[in-house]
């Protein structure tokens, strides 16, 4: 095609083709202001490359924005998932390198967690411990030298006497 022809003959596939690009983009990534630039760049590509045969740009161009939004989402979920590392890193490095506040709060809650545990029996004590760090019911029984049938209730008593000696202790603290 002569480049004077190609401006107009350009215009004219865009005015014909572009509601229909749009509606399909939005349609497939629900958002308009996204679909508006996704559908410029398919037509930027039309722009510069355009098929040999002009008549059949419709399949070309649904080939093009297929292609787009794929890459659209490609890219989304790498910035999503780069964003939920970062969030991770964020998070790791203040649990490794916490605010002297945070530091404080944790020292404190520690020293009341275990003010709690000291007025517990010493089997309460050991099975709420092991069931913290992950043990199977039979292991604590194992670990306690009780009936595995009773591991259930033994830390349901055991919970339950803890949180009333913390509630006990944060009264004390106010």
């Amino acid at each position: 095609m002569p480049l004077d022809e190609r401006p107009a003959r350009f215009q004219a596939l865009f005015r014909a083709h572009y509601p229909a690009v749009l509606r399909k983009i939005t349609l497939l990534i629900g958002e308009r202001a996204a679909a508006e630039d996704l559908t410029q760049e398919v037509f930027l590509r039309l722009y510069r490359n355009p098929p040999e045969d002009l008549d059949r740009v419709g399949p070309w161009l649904h080939r093009v924005l297929t292609r787009i939004v794929y890459d659209h989402y490609r890219k989304s979920g790498r910035e999503s998932s780069l964003a939920e590392k970062q969030l991770h890193q964020a998070m790791s490095e203040e649990q490794a390198h916490p605010s002297n506040e945070t530091a404080v709060i944790q020292s404190w809650e520690r020293d009341v967690v275990r003010s709690v545990l000291n007025k517990l029996s010493e089997r309460d004590r050991q099975a709420l411990l092991l069931k913290e760090q992950g043990y199977s019911h039979g292991e604590i029984a194992e670990a306690l030298q009780v009936n595995p049938k009773i591991v259930g209730t033994l830390l349901m008593r055991a919970s339950n006497r803890f949180k009333k000696n913390l509630l006990s202790e944060e009264a004390l603290e106010l």
